[in-house]
């Protein structure tokens, strides 16, 4: 693909430097052009040229975008009928793509079940309704790993000549294990508030029921009981859609959220911290007269995410303004965010360990990126990705 780009962007600078000869070769065009341009060196080639430009991706779709209606437009009507052909059966292709995926969101709600049970059990240690015992508890971790046996001998000896071990203080399963969560994401630490923390702290578990038909998930936060609301469970319901769009089939991509639904909140009087009361001072414009008004406006709060912007039933996707979409975009976002890393993976996103391998593959992600861009600027070696490393981060 990049070689017949090259092709076409050498063409094209190619011809303007025919162009520009030809314009200082006749003394009556001389002065025609502007001084930067008659200021190029003459020794510069296209080929230099071209392989600038395709650094810039931009400006090289731009010129792919201008190109490719004008090859389609001179293009036998013969050959017209046929990519006309091969575009049916691209959509044949496409709804059999969708069976595929709904078929795999069955896998996934089958093996939730086998799931549940193990997040009960971690709901229970987090909470200390069950201490697990040694056996259980027995995991080596790096740090171990790193220390050679004499070092743990020797450790033994040191510690009992030192003084005896003071008593920990008596705690119960995990203090503030989802709030730790909440901090150390990025994504979720951006909702929290200040105020919202002491709340969070009484959050005990967050779960995920699979819905099988029609597809989509909801997500459930467990609270203990506290003096800011009544509620005990507070849910986050999201639709999902696993069909081509008709006006646009190519851009299907796998099953995608499009509505979500909250809860009400039943705070306690005082308690609600989505709120805030301003005054402002009002003055009379005759009267000169000053006063104080009091409004009740809305306050930054993680707790918003259970009251998100809502689209009528009777109105288009296409017609939401952008403001309302890009809430929507984030809202669907951090769902899913949830559903898929922190409540399979709660225990790692709390010891910062999941954080660490997703910055890791990001930067891979841009090593990656990093040697597309030198093979493309003409630099030794060739693309080492393969196709199989494609589909992956497809996934």
């Amino acid at each position: 693909l990049h070689y017949f780009k090259s092709l076409q962007v050498i063409n094209l600078v190619s011809n303007f430097n025919i162009n520009s000869k030809e314009m200082t070769s006749h003394p009556e065009h001389v002065g025609d052009c502007p001084d930067e341009m008659e200021s190029v060196d003459d020794e510069e080639t296209a080929d230099s040229v071209a392989q600038r430009i395709l650094k810039y991706p931009d400006v090289l779709a731009a010129l792919q975008s201008q190109h490719n209606p004008d090859m389609l437009a001179n293009l036998p009507q013969s050959v017209k009928r046929r990519i006309k052909a091969l575009k049916k059966l691209q959509l044949e292709a496409t709804h059999i793509e969708a069976k595929f995926f709904e078929e795999v969101h069955a896998i996934e709600c089958k093996y939730h079940t086998l799931y549940l049970p193990l997040y009960q059990k971690r709901c229970t240690i987090i909470n200390g309704d069950y201490e697990p015992n040694d056996d259980e508890c027995h995991w080596v971790s790096d740090e171990d790993e790193e220390l050679s046996k004499e070092m743990k001998d020797k450790m033994k000896v040191d510690d009992k000549k030192e003084e005896p071990e003071k008593e920990e203080a008596p705690s119960k399963g995990i203090p503030n294990f989802w709030l730790t969560i909440f901090r150390n994401v990025g994504l979720l630490s951006e909702m929290v508030q200040e105020h919202d923390e002491p709340i969070l702290k009484h959050l005990k578990d967050i779960k995920v029921n699979f819905i099988k038909e029609p597809m989509g998930f909801i997500l459930e936060f467990h609270f203990e009981p506290n003096e800011y609301f009544t509620n005990v469970v507070l849910t986050k319901e999201y639709d999902m859609k696993c069909v081509p769009d008709e006006d646009d089939p190519f851009g299907f991509e796998g099953p995608e959220i499009y509505r979500c639904r909250g809860c009400e909140i039943n705070w306690n009087k005082g308690k609600n911290v989505t709120l805030k009361t301003v005054k402002k001072k009002q003055k009379h414009k005759s009267r000169g007269v000053v006063r104080t008004v009091t409004k009740t406006v809305q306050n930054d709060s993680f707790f918003n995410f259970f009251t998100p912007t809502t689209i009528p039933e009777d109105i288009n996707g296409g017609e939401v303004d952008e403001e309302t979409r890009n809430l929507l975009t984030s809202d669907f976002e951090i769902g899913h965010y949830i559903r898929e890393r922190i409540v399979p993976r709660a225990v790692l996103y709390f010891t910062g360990e999941g954080i660490e391998e997703e910055e890791d593959y990001e930067e891979e992600e841009d090593d990656e990126e990093e040697e597309e861009e030198d093979s493309d600027g003409g630099k030794e070696g060739g693309n080492n990705i393969k196709p199989g490393d494609q589909n992956c981060k497809q996934q």
